[in-house]
């Protein structure tokens, strides 16, 4: 059964939160998809990941690019498992796949927006209710991630 993880933001942006979550898990070695609601914004995280720090690369690709496939980080809209990802990183309150076969989970949203808010507690009783193992992590007003249940 998947670890889920769920992660509040309050202190940053997605666009600042997520680039170094993405780099410690492909430096883990693990494939991830990241998956958004819109293709609008599934485009604006793929131009912002190619440029948010001058000192980092980070491969990725789009399922509308070459070799999805292929891609160590898919952004995607769809909730299939084109990369064969081993964790799967839900943004902007995107529904995760009915198949949670995945090593991790992890729910990013913001905690000023209600509608992300609601679905990421909606998510958190439905998912413990079907007993799998879950945290929450909140930011602290240093950005840092700080485990609280």
């Amino acid at each position: 059964m998947a670890e889920v993880l769920f992660y509040h933001l309050t202190e940053s942006k997605l666009e600042d939160a997520l680039p170094p979550l993405l780099e410690k898990s492909v430096e883990r070695g693990w494939r991830v998809a990241v998956q958004t609601r819109q293709p609008e914004r599934r485009d604006a995280l793929d131009a912002h990941l190619w440029t948010y720090r001058d000192e980092s690369f980070l491969p990725h690709g789009t399922e509308e690019g070459a070799a999805p496939e292929r891609q160590p980080v898919l952004l995607t809209t769809g909730q299939d498992n084109i990369n064969d990802a081993t964790v799967r990183f839900l943004v902007d309150g995107a529904e995760p796949p009915a198949d949670l076969t995945y090593d991790r989970i992890v729910f990013v949203f913001d905690g000023y927006d209600t509608e992300q808010l609601e679905g990421a507690r909606s998510q958190w009783k439905k998912l413990k209710g079907e007993g799998h193992t879950l945290t929450y992590w909140q930011q602290t007003p240093e950005g840092r991630w700080e485990k609280k249940a």
